[in-house]
């Protein structure tokens, strides 16, 4: 790649967004994951996750279950199948920008 070809627009901005980012780089690595435990993961306060949770799940990168457990709501975030792709393509296209020729 030369530096013609640097094209930085050709990046998610979707996933570029800090805290999205942290969230599909947890949920890849897990099978699911709750509300409480991606708060901890990405140090974000609980309205400012939800807006990025709802902006993935609009997108179809992650899907949303909610449920109760023991009269208490529990929601859980899987990765799609979208979602997945989506990231690799972001994490393949950021490699190529930084890689040496």
């Amino acid at each position: 790649m030369t530096m013609r070809d640097f094209d930085y627009q050709q990046l998610d901005d979707l996933i570029h967004s800090r805290i999205r980012l942290a969230v599909l780089s947890v949920l890849v690595s897990v099978d699911e994951a709750e509300f409480t435990f991606l708060r901890e993961q990405v140090h974000a306060t609980d309205g400012n996750l939800s807006i990025h949770l709802k902006k993935l799940d609009d997108a179809g990168y992650i899907s949303v279950t909610k449920q109760f457990v023991d009269k208490k709501p529990q929601t859980t975030y899987t990765l799609t199948r979208k979602g997945h792709e989506a990231f690799e393509d972001y994490v393949d296209r950021l490699e190529k920008m930084v890689r040496k020729p």
